[in-house]
């Protein structure tokens, strides 16, 4: 998911300010994730329609879901990660998708669509706008030094298994800080179900962190894309969109430092960022046009190619970067794919029980 743990910031891009516009007006107000939009998209929808953009950024799904929760968001156009939006549509904040106003959805991935409904059913409220999975991101010099040229890399075992922590301690690890993305991850790893709800289950998949704890540098989410280009850490826990932008960012620096990125073969979380409506929009027609500006192969295309993750539009599979669409693990192979596995969107006591279980892993006690 571009979904969490994104610097906090709040920008309008071209001088747009919120001026409590009405419904009709030549405007639209979008709240996105922050990086996570090519840096003309903004500017050529407006060129194209004359329609001014207001576009505010957000760092995680719950301080999205707090201002659609709290009504009057005052937003157009919001993206909400898949294992939020399921919710949030029993919850009623979305309107449903009028799909004879968006004569580009045929160009969506039918197959990533499908696995969207999950959240969605028959994509009746959102479309999936960038996807990714949850892997390792590990500098393959540094790994090689300390575990030698056997080093499970493929495997959640480079990891979760204490000794292995242990002696990569010397050249730091990271995991995401993100409890309904790790337990999960654990829980699988330990052979069973991602979507758990059985407390003791739960528990042996603290414990399982609880044992690594030691040899672990940190719980951040996005911190790890810049330690990973500079050589500060050597294995990351993270999103397949930002360790490319950290591999990126390291060639970028003379390419002295290597990133590679990993899905373990025994599977891993994958997420969708969706783009939907908020029941409270003052500017539908305008969304809905943003909505399909975004669906073109063009666009969309250029915005995989500034920030690194994979879009869900199969039609734009061509003109993305070579050096993107190549990378297993941007655009997984098929039998890749069948080891994925969803976030689950869990209950709210489940989602309690896992946060303080978190808690409890960070501090270590």
């Amino acid at each position: 998911m571009k979904m969490f743990g994104r610097t906090l910031l709040t920008l309008s891009l071209l001088g747009a300010m919120a001026t409590g516009a009405q419904a009709n007006d030549k405007v639209l107000r979008v709240y996105n994730w922050s990086d996570y939009i090519a840096p003309d998209t903004v500017k050529k929808f407006e060129d194209e329609t004359g329609i001014r953009v207001t576009y505010d950024v957000f760092d995680s799904n719950e301080t999205l879901e707090a201002r659609l929760l709290a009504g009057k968001s005052g937003y157009d156009i919001v993206v909400p990660s898949n294992s939020f939006l399921a919710k949030q549509i029993k919850a009623g904040v979305y309107q449903p998708l009028d799909k004879s106003k968006l004569p580009n959805w045929k160009n969506l991935n039918p197959v990533l669509l499908k696995n969207a409904s999950a959240s969605d059913p028959d994509n009746g409220h959102a479309f999936p706008y960038m996807w990714g999975s949850i892997g390792i991101g590990y500098n393959p010099a540094k790994v090689k030094e300390v575990l030698g040229t056997d080093a499970p890399v493929n495997s959640w075992d480079l990891l979760f298994k204490p000794e292995n922590a242990a002696k990569l301690k010397a050249c730091g690890i990271s995991f995401l800080d993100s409890p309904t993305e790790m337990l999960p991850a654990a829980l699988h790893y330990l052979g069973y179900p991602v979507n758990s709800q059985d407390k003791a289950q739960i528990a042996e998949a603290e414990a399982l962190f609880m044992k690594i704890r030691p040899s672990v540098a940190y719980f951040h989410s996005s911190k790890y894309i810049s330690d990973l280009a500079n050589g500060n850490i050597c294995v990351a826990v993270g999103y397949s969109g930002d360790v490319l932008q950290a591999k990126a960012r390291a060639q970028e620096a003379g390419d002295k430092v290597k990133i590679e990125y990993s899905i373990p073969k025994e599977g891993a979380g994958s997420f969708y960022d969706m783009v939907a409506i908020p029941r409270d929009a003052a500017n539908v027609d305008n969304a809905y046009l943003f909505m399909n500006f975004l669906m073109r192969p063009d666009i969309i295309a250029e915005v995989t190619n500034s920030v690194g993750y994979s879009n869900a539009n199969a039609a734009a599979t061509p003109l993305v970067d070579e050096a993107i669409r190549d990378d297993p693990g941007s655009y997984p192979p098929q039998a890749v794919m069948a080891t994925l596995y969803a976030i689950p969107d869990m209950p709210i006591a489940t989602q309690r029980v896992m946060t303080r279980g978190w808690t409890r892993v960070k501090l270590g006690k």
